[in-house]
């Protein structure tokens, strides 16, 4: 049997990437991608993080407008502070591949786990450096995840989140110290669970 081309989806053979944003930061979401690319796909596809902010958006748009089909999944910041981040980044993932309007005959997943489901799949990691589909799912993600994040700037000001997104940066991490926790704050995050624990006595 001849192996499947990776790179898109041939003669019905359909090929989903996926990816999620928003491991790491310590506030909202963790936003999942799922995408199908058309034989052609756009050009200069590779990892979200390797391109500028417009040339993402301007990729985002393209994908959104070419592909056989594309999907977006989230995990809340209670499912994050319930399961786990990986657990619940792994559940984003899943729930961006069952939105496809389409089953996939094999997904891709950028890193080393997969989620659990049915579908056939393989796990490659730092995959959307290498593959198109999942270059297109961590560009898609990111831009959703940033797009949210800077309207929740405008929610909660002071924290500085159109800027870094969340991430643990100092100016994140002062401002929490100086605002307070949020209901957007991952509570079982190190930072914020020691904010809410209160100064040490001793």
């Amino acid at each position: 049997m001849e192996t499947p081309d990776l790179f898109a989806s041939t003669q019905g053979y359909l090929i989903a990437g996926v990816d999620e944003v928003g491991r790491g930061p310590l506030a909202g979401d963790v936003v999942a991608a799922a995408v199908i690319l058309p034989e052609h796909p756009p050009e200069g596809l590779t990892d979200s993080k390797a391109l500028s902010e417009s040339r993402r958006n301007h990729l985002a748009a393209q994908i959104r407008e070419q592909a056989v089909s594309w999907s977006l999944g989230r995990a809340s910041v209670a499912e994050i502070d319930e399961l786990n981040i990986l657990q619940a980044s792994l559940l984003a993932m899943r729930r961006a591949v069952d939105g496809l309007s389409m089953r996939p005959d094999l997904v891709l997943v950028d890193g080393n786990r997969l989620p659990l489901w049915s579908y056939e799949a393989r796990a490659i990691v730092k995959g959307d450096l290498t593959e198109p589909a999942i270059s297109a799912a961590s560009i898609l993600a990111k831009v959703t995840r940033d797009e949210e994040m800077t309207r929740l700037d405008a929610q909660y000001p002071g924290y500085g989140l159109a800027a870094h997104k969340g991430y643990p940066t100092k100016a994140h991490l002062e401002a929490l110290r100086r605002l307070g926790v949020t209901p957007i704050h991952r509570r079982s995050f190190g930072p914020v669970k020691r904010l809410l624990a209160g100064p040490e006595v001793g």
